[in-house]
């Protein structure tokens, strides 16, 4: 069951709360449809309810607020608008990597395929799918979890009428085995068709709480509105003036002072209340398909009648605020007189009224990490074509490079097998290993699939290993690839001379990969930190365009002590005996970094990593 007390959000700006106290409760195993005009406050609510936006009031699903559930999407299936994924990802694919995310096996991406009917579509790109099938695979997504609950925000918006009726039919489905439904809609037909309960929100409050029969009943009429401060004596005076008539007429007390005249008009209602001297404040024909626009008073006072029980104490079943005591019917006895206070003198003290307490506060819930971040990121990084594309591009145009650079001459080997010259601040290889890393977060913000419901990326230290990894392999074997590819075209086109590297193999080879593995870690940190692919892959030609002249210059500049053997030291202090001759690659390892072009990508990632983990834990506090 899903309970909502007191959704307040955050006051606008010389205008009310969008949700001001809406309270309503969604029970297991039914349909429950939450009802308003485009601006009732619909999103909002859910929104609060989700801790997706800052407000106040509290949200139970089955008991527990969602801050305090373990696994959110395993409780709660949200679908809150379109399915961010990549329009290249398959639909098996993108469900796959949210098998990781969510942290259930990856057969569960088959079988919620199955219920929602995409079987066949498995293998279609999500750019390709219309907004049926759009709206059914976000259905998918927000099923992975087995969660109880579903909400969604108006999930048929935009259907034709068959997409429609299958995705209600879904719906239903889960409610009947014992899952909780909670759906947005604007249209009242789809509330009384598909609901069995119907929550009516107006101007941001709770207006009507109804039963689907009940609401069908007296809401998808035409009727007659009626404001008076006897509602009660009205309503009696109008069922004997039908009966005497013999015509047919319904009146329905709305609650507070409001009534509904059904089978009548606003001429015959009239004339009944002006022959009783009964005051009216509202007469108004009504298509009846979202309820009475009521002013302020009114909507506090029904809004008082819509607190559940257990808060409320037993209350709701006082007098209307503007009359006072209602006007007793026909056979009853006067009520009670409520004891009046003594009056206050000079002297007495003011009182002091206690105010209600205020709901509790709401704050913005952050994204899940995956469950599974490694799993999740390898799935990410093969499921579409970008990276292969990428890596084809590196490759093509390393060769031609190193064949130019060969046919021009006077380059040393190391320089042609990177396809590097000198004039360029990176290589091929380094530039698509930072292209890589800068997607592995810029596609994150440009397609969430991580938080759809926020359009935000988790930034968590285990999604970032994760990242980090991958990326680190993969510019691995791009690095590893393009020597390989570079090394074999100049063999076969000039002979084995001109690939030779006569010394320093290990020195070169341990500079080659961190050259790449750092740049693909550049893009990687700069895209999480600056959130884009351009800025990730901008801070990667940085780094050997600004940060190395500025270290060198450094390293160059006068002093009186240099740090000229500082490898050597490092390697007395740090360096023991490895075993299979571990030390040669950490050696080299400390060589590069001595070097300038090495401290200033090393000085580029610390002070990266430093922001990004820096924002990670801010956010978090």
């Amino acid at each position: 069951m899903i309970q909502a007390i007191g959704l307040t959000s955050k006051p606008r700006r010389e205008l009310p709360p969008a949700v001001d106290d809406v309270s309503f409760e969604a029970h297991s195993g039914r349909v429950t449809a939450l009802l308003g005009t485009p601006g009732a406050g619909k999103t909002t609510a859910l929104g609060l309810m989700l801790e997706l936006q800052p407000g106040r009031g509290t949200a139970h699903f089955r008991g527990r607020p969602l801050h305090r559930i373990t696994h959110p999407s395993r409780e709660v299936g949200v679908l809150l608008g379109d399915v961010p994924g990549h329009p290249s990802r398959t639909v098996r694919g993108h469900l796959r990597m949210l098998c990781a995310a969510v942290g259930v096996p990856v057969r569960r991406a088959d079988e919620v395929l199955e219920a929602v009917g995409l079987v066949s579509l498995r293998d279609e790109r999500l750019g390709t799918l219309s907004r049926g099938m759009d709206r059914r695979l976000g259905l998918a997504s927000a099923l992975l979890g087995d969660p109880h609950a579903l909400v969604l925000d108006d999930p048929a918006a935009e259907l034709s009428t068959r997409e429609s009726r299958r995705l209600h039919d879904l719906l239903r489905v889960h409610a009947d085995q014992g899952g909780t439904v909670l759906f947005t809609t604007a249209d009242p037909k789809e509330a009384a068709r598909t609901a069995d309960h119907v929550i009516t929100l107006h101007d941001g409050r709770v207006v009507a709480d109804q039963e689907a029969a009940d609401f069908a009943r007296t809401r998808l009429r035409p009727r007659v509105a009626v404001r008076t401060p006897h509602a009660p004596r009205l309503a009696t005076l109008l069922a004997q003036d039908a009966r005497i008539a013999q015509r047919f007429l319904e009146v329905t007390h709305e609650g507070g002072n409001r009534l509904s005249v059904y089978g009548g008009s606003c001429a015959e209602v009239g004339e009944v209340a002006f022959r009783h001297g009964i005051v009216v404040h509202q007469l108004a024909d009504e298509i009846g398909d979202m309820g009475p626009v009521m002013d302020a008073a009114d909507a506090q006072d029904t809004q008082d009648t819509r607190v559940p029980e257990q808060l409320q104490g037993g209350a709701g079943q006082g007098p209307d605020r503007e009359q006072g005591q209602p006007h007793p019917r026909e056979g009853e006895s006067a009520p009670a007189l409520r004891s009046v206070p003594a009056p206050r003198t000079l002297d007495s003290p003011p009182p002091s009224p206690s105010p209600p307490p205020l709901p509790p506060l709401i704050a913005v819930r952050p994204a899940p990490t995956p469950l599974r971040p490694l799993h999740y990121e390898l799935r990410r990084v093969t499921g579409v074509a970008t990276t292969f594309g990428i890596a084809a591009a590196v490759l093509l145009v390393s060769v031609v490079t190193a064949v130019v650079m060969a046919r021009i001459g006077h380059t040393r080997p190391t320089r042609l097998l990177t396809a590097w010259p000198r004039e360029v601040p990176l290589p091929p290889a380094a530039l698509g290993a930072g292209l890589v890393g800068a997607l592995a977060f810029g596609d994150e913000f440009r397609h969430p699939a991580l938080a759809a419901d926020r359009g935000t990326v988790p930034r968590r230290l285990g999604l970032l290993a994760a990242k980090l990894v991958v990326s680190a392999v993969v510019a691995l074997v791009l690095a590893v690839l393009t020597v390989g590819c570079d090394a074999e075209v100049l063999y076969l086109l000039f002979g084995r001379e001109v690939v030779e590297v006569s010394e320093g193999r290990v020195v070169w080879g341990v500079a080659w990969a961190g050259l790449v593995v750092g740049c693909a870690w550049a893009g990687v940190l700069a895209a999480g930190v600056f959130r884009s692919t351009t800025a990730g892959l901008a801070t990667v030609v940085t780094v050997p365009v600004v940060v190395v002249p500025l270290v060198h210059k450094l390293f160059r500049g006068p002093s009186v002590r240099t740090a000229s053997a500082l490898h050597a030291r490092l390697h007395e202090v740090l360096l023991p005996q490895w075993p299979f001759g571990g030390e040669r690659y950490v050696d080299g390892a400390l060589r590069v970094i001595a070097q300038p072009a090495g401290g200033a990508m090393a000085l580029s990632l610390t002070t990266l990593l430093c922001v990004y983990v820096f924002s990670a834990v801010r956010g978090r506090v």
